[in-house]
């Protein structure tokens, strides 16, 4: 067998067999939560690979990727790993553990300055989670996946875990129904606190936002973990608050609040200024389109009319054929001698008449008018008036 061979060969099976690893190894993001004995220690969404962790006891740096103690036969990030990820990340975090040699794991004893340590009195320690049930094995055995909630939290371990949940926006001086469920089972929960207020039965409680920009509520009962942290925005979307864009308007434009007094804006497409069309290959389709109007479309209007050597005529909506324009005043012919046909509210018109336009000489004219009653009354050729011609 050539060389060349067993060497490809082999270096397919050795990808084969790194694959599984490469895979388990990939980052993860997930939330990560540490609930002190007072207060939140840190909050926030962090994004993780295999790492090793220093719990600064003198030991040095250590494996922290699901394999230890033999719990798992790939490397993967960790719970421990999302821990240090935070820690070392923005709005990091400082800690101080111990690491066990026979367990291969660590444990925490202050972090952020807090003293987390087991308390022989209250039987206290700091629980590890997982989406909201306590971990069995230590935070460098444990691997996490994507959306994982991961949450360390001073306690017995037999406290009921809080969920709040909410709107991401309510209208400025609007009011937001926040939601403070078991974290386990989102059954809800009565009698927690946000901002003072309790929670009725269904677990819910409305709060009213002060001005405009973020606001952020927590929720916390006796005897349970502080909830994860909701933040509502009071914006209308478009006044700059909460990262929306800044709102701009004349100030008659039916933006930002202020009255609608412009006419929408109409243009024709598919016959150009002009335009001449061969004998038997006239058009067949009028197409229009309207920008989009802050009061929205009440109707659309089309014109059309016809001069064929002097004989003139205008197309009826309603009959759907071309008719001959009466004598007025010495004059038959002229654009304001047709009639309009409405063609629906669509910003996008395509009008398809029953036959192919004969010789003549065309105008066609489009209205748009909106539901605060403006109209686009204003001729302007090449837009909203277009003069063809057929052979």
């Amino acid at each position: 067998m050539p060389r060349r061979f067993l060497l490809s060969l082999f270096g397919g099976l050795l990808l084969l067999l790194c694959l599984p690893a490469l895979a388990a190894s990939a980052p993860v993001t997930v939330d990560l939560r540490i609930e002190g004995r007072t207060d939140t220690l840190y909050e926030g969404t962090v994004t993780t690979d295999v790492r090793t962790i220093d719990v600064g006891d003198g030991t040095g740096a250590h494996t922290c990727d699901g394999t230890n103690n033999g719990a798992n036969p790939t490397p993967g990030p960790t719970r421990g790993a999302a821990f240090v990820a935070g820690a070392s990340g923005p709005g990091g975090f400082s800690f101080h553990g111990t690491w066990s040699a026979s367990f291969q794991d660590a444990s925490f004893d202050t972090i952020a300055g807090q003293s987390v340590a087991y308390d022989p009195v209250t039987n206290s320690f700091l629980v590890e989670y997982k989406n909201a049930v306590s971990a069995l094995v230590g935070s460098c055995q444990d691997k996490i996946a994507d959306g994982d909630d991961v949450l360390y939290a001073y306690g017995t371990g037999s406290e009921q875990l809080l969920k709040l949940s909410g709107p991401a926006t309510v209208p400025p001086g609007g009011t937001a129904t926040l939601r403070v469920s078991d974290a386990a089972s989102n059954a809800p929960v009565a009698g927690a606190t946000i901002n003072g207020a309790s929670t009725a039965a269904d677990g819910t409680v409305n709060v009213t936002l002060p001005g405009r920009g973020p606001q952020r509520y927590k929720a916390s009962k006796p005897g349970a973990i502080r909830s994860n942290s909701v933040t509502v925005c009071a914006t209308n979307g478009s006044d700059g608050a909460c990262a929306t864009a800044q709102c701009v308007t004349s100030g008659n434009d039916g933006r930002c609040g202020t009255p609608d007094r412009k006419p929408p804006v109409a243009g024709i497409r598919g016959i150009a200024e002009g335009q001449r069309f061969a004998r038997n290959k006239g058009p067949r389709r009028l197409r229009a389109h309207v920008d989009p109007d802050p009061s929205g479309l009440r109707a659309v209007k089309l014109r059309l009319t016809r001069n064929d050597k002097g004989r003139c005529s205008y197309f009826s909506g309603g009959k759907e054929r071309f008719r001959r324009n009466r004598l007025i005043r010495g004059k038959r012919c002229g654009a304001e001698r047709g009639y309009w046909f409405d063609v629906g509210a669509d910003p996008e018109i395509d009008y398809l008449l029953p036959r192919r336009l004969l010789r003549g000489r065309y105008v066609l004219d489009v209205t748009a008018i909106d539901k605060a009653g403006n109209r686009d009354d204003g001729r302007q050729r090449g837009r909203n008036r277009i003069v063809f011609y057929v052979r």
